[in-house]
């Protein structure tokens, strides 16, 4: 068994979860036995596509302000970055906030 994300072979399974203490990536057994394909995916292992509307998963601060994004916070009409550098993989507006980026791992498809 090889990790999806990072491909380390160093992987255990934890109760139902398989889990990589290398990149601290946590898969359940259904998506290990399959070959993940590319993309972007959500919290839960789902593609995300241009368009797609994401809850946030947990609170995140805002980097260089005061403000928060709360969880369960819905963004619509989410936007792909596949070239970043950073990991912050997708671009989106706010409400009350504005355009910022956000990872992949803090959201999940609503």
């Amino acid at each position: 068994m090889k990790c999806p994300r990072c491909a380390s072979e160093h992987v255990y399974q934890d109760a139902s979860l398989w889990v990589c203490p290398e990149c601290a990536h946590e898969w359940n057994e259904a998506t290990a036995e399959t070959p993940s394909e590319p993309g972007i995916r959500d919290a839960n292992g789902n593609a995300l596509t241009d368009g797609d509307t994401v809850t946030v998963i947990k609170d995140l601060k805002v980097k260089g302000s005061s403000l928060v994004v709360k969880g369960g916070t819905k963004v619509k009409n989410i936007r792909l970055v596949t070239d970043a550098a950073d990991g912050h993989d997708i671009a989106c507006k706010i409400d009350g906030i504005g355009a910022m980026n956000l990872k992949s791992e803090f959201v999940k498809r609503a």
